[in-house]
């Protein structure tokens, strides 16, 4: 494997990935813990207007998905608490309109959109230098807000009634946490793109559930779980000629059934 290092897009792939893992390990584990999945879906496919935006605006389609991620993110929260809007219909009302506006904008701009297919189902190879500094800034926000709100995210994510009787603000808190990860799908919209960015937000950290309950240790084995599948999922891709987003998730999925067998054995 340290051959194909030679090359600066496999290094620039490589820490991509690396990045991408410690977000997705310590945001997916809040996912799966306060189970919700389908609120992430939402919040990724609705990111597509972001990169719509992005390519309409001629800036890079990334810079376009941060605010336009969170503000879906903020959205869906708020709909599913402020109004009488059932929050699965918000999600879906959401995530249709993100999809439409990203379609809408990309109709509007001039020529064609040739890095679209990479955006929707990953391109790690074409990862430049400035999104990995794009990916290392929005890595600190998120370490440091989860540092400083560990123990206010365990209770929310655990009872949430318990916690608004101890007197938390749990509504800015749930808000909060859907930002980040709204900030993760950002990270990983260039692994495996938005399609399949809800499997890798889930599975390591489904996966690391099945071996251990404390909170801490499920983050670090779901890091290094993830950094596994990308890493591994790139390896088989640069192999065998194939798509590095779908390889990557094929590669967590592959884990997450052959899990049983060594949770047995243990």
């Amino acid at each position: 494997m340290l051959a194909i290092l030679q090359y600066e897009f496999m290094r620039n792939a490589l820490v991509a990935a690396l990045l991408a893992s410690i977000a997705c390990g310590i945001i997916g584990v809040y996912v799966v813990v306060k189970r919700i999945v389908f609120i992430s879906g939402g919040i990724a496919h609705a990111a597509f207007g972001g990169i719509g935006l992005g390519y309409f605006l001629g800036v890079d389609p990334i810079l376009g998905v941060v605010p336009f991620s969170i503000a879906s993110a903020l959205g869906m929260g708020l709909a599913g608490r402020r109004t009488k809007i059932p929050e699965d219909t918000a999600i879906g009302i959401l995530w249709a309109i993100g999809m439409a506006l990203g379609i809408m904008f990309i109709g509007f701009t001039p020529g064609y959109a040739p890095d679209l297919f990479g955006y929707l189902f990953g391109s790690i190879l074409t990862v430049p230098t400035s999104n990995l500094i794009i990916m290392l800034i929005l890595n600190a926000a998120i370490i440091v807000s989860v540092i400083a709100l560990y123990r206010e995210f365990q209770a929310i994510s655990f009872d949430e009634e318990y916690a608004t009787a101890m007197g938390l603000p749990t509504e800015r808190l749930y808000l909060l946490l859907l930002c980040l990860i709204a900030l993760t799908v950002v990270l990983l919209i260039r692994i495996v793109g938005v399609i399949l960015v809800i499997a890798l937000l889930t599975i390591p950290a489904a996966l690391s559930k099945r071996f251990t309950h404390r909170l801490s240790t499920m983050m670090l084995l779901s890091i290094l779980l993830c950094a596994l599948f990308t890493t591994g999922g790139l390896w088989f891709s640069y192999l065998f000629d194939l798509p590095s987003g779908a390889t990557i998730v094929l590669v967590s999925v592959v884990a997450f059934l052959l899990s049983p067998l060594l949770a047995r054995s243990r």
